[in-house]
């Protein structure tokens, strides 16, 4: 297939600059502990100085895949897909889970929101950025705020957010991995005192895996 020709498919999003897919156990938020599929894809420009999956930014370093063969491998492992990347609102994701919920998938998005929403989702765990700030539309639809915390400004950006989504919205603070233990005990108290939120751990790091 031409170059360009990969591109208009991209462009449609019926391939995606696929980094790593993988199945494992969901490590964070409200759906952890679950078996899930991990779907990374390429490409962000948010640019979090404190991102764990740098090498997920440049989107022409990770090989255009159809999503028909993503979505087969998907459906081989589990029945809950979490689509992740870098940041997967760069393409429009509507083939992708128009895909998976042929095969009665249940599907899942990790996002900063800086993009607008496509795909048909059933679980939106928003992660917004303060560099690059979600779109108006995502906050009435996250099922589940989670805010990195690294310093404590964060607290005051975590305030900002919630006040913008639904009722129903779980909110989470979570501490940045590199800095876990000067911040988690300011995130314990910050909970505490403001019971609204709750606490999500990277677990799968803390049981050493993917």
């Amino acid at each position: 297939m031409k170059k360009k020709d990969i591109m208009k498919r991209v462009d449609a999003g019926e391939m995606l600059p696929l980094m790593e897919e993988f199945y494992t156990i969901q490590g964070e938020g409200y759906h952890k502990g679950t078996a899930a599929y991990f779907i990374r894809i390429g490409g962000c420009d948010v640019g979090c100085h404190w991102c764990d999956v740098k090498e997920s930014w440049n989107a022409e370093t990770h090989p255009p895949t159809a999503i028909e063969q993503i979505v087969e491998n998907a459906a081989t492992y589990s029945n809950t897909i979490v689509v992740t990347g870098g940041e997967p609102l760069t393409w429009n994701m509507q083939p992708l889970t128009d895909g998976l919920k042929e095969k009665n998938l249940q599907t899942h998005i990790e996002t900063s929101g800086a993009y607008p929403l496509t795909g048909t989702w059933d679980w939106i765990c928003l992660s917004p950025k303060k560099n690059k700030l979600p779109t108006s539309q995502i906050y009435g639809v996250a099922n589940e705020l989670k805010v990195i915390v690294y310093n404590k400004h964060d607290f005051v950006f975590a305030e900002e957010q919630a006040a913008k989504t639904d009722d129903s919205c779980i909110l989470y603070l979570q501490p940045e991995w590199s800095v876990r233990e000067k911040v988690t005990p300011w995130i314990v108290d910050y909970v505490m005192r403001n019971p609204k939120w709750k606490v999500s751990l990277q677990t799968h790091k803390y049981l050493n895996i993917p």
